[in-house]
């Protein structure tokens, strides 16, 4: 089994920003993409951004200046580093990892809990 542990959310002034982590544990060969996505209330997930394990990286448009993301392979953990905050970013953000148990294994999809980001306007 694999663990996805989502950290940084809260709440902040629009303009401000935060950093969020997520560190993956368990039985883990190799990790793919890992990525973020996010959810408002009443809304469907969206991806927010995602790096795949040769760094190639996608963003959704809304978030394409303003947040970045990393990931450090040692670590098993991805970042994103949201700046100019704005109220619309307000949501629940899920940590979401391809990970190999083995080398004999195709890549799985995991999940973190959420992190839930509140920007205030």
């Amino acid at each position: 089994q694999v663990q996805l542990v989502e950290s940084g959310g809260g709440l902040v002034q629009a303009g401000g920003s935060l950093r969020l982590s997520c560190a993956a544990s368990g039985i883990i060969f190799s990790i793919n993409a890992m990525g973020w996505y996010r959810q408002a209330p009443g809304n469907q997930r969206e991806l927010v951004a995602r790096i795949t394990s040769g760094s190639t990286i996608i963003y959704a448009d809304s978030v394409k200046g303003r947040f970045t993301i990393s990931r450090d392979n040692a670590k098993n953990t991805v970042y994103l580093q949201m700046n100019s905050l704005k109220p619309e970013d307000t949501a629940v953000y899920y940590c979401n990892a391809a990970v190999r148990s083995s080398y004999a294994t195709n890549p799985m999809d995991y999940w973190g809990k959420g992190t839930l980001v509140t920007v205030s306007s």
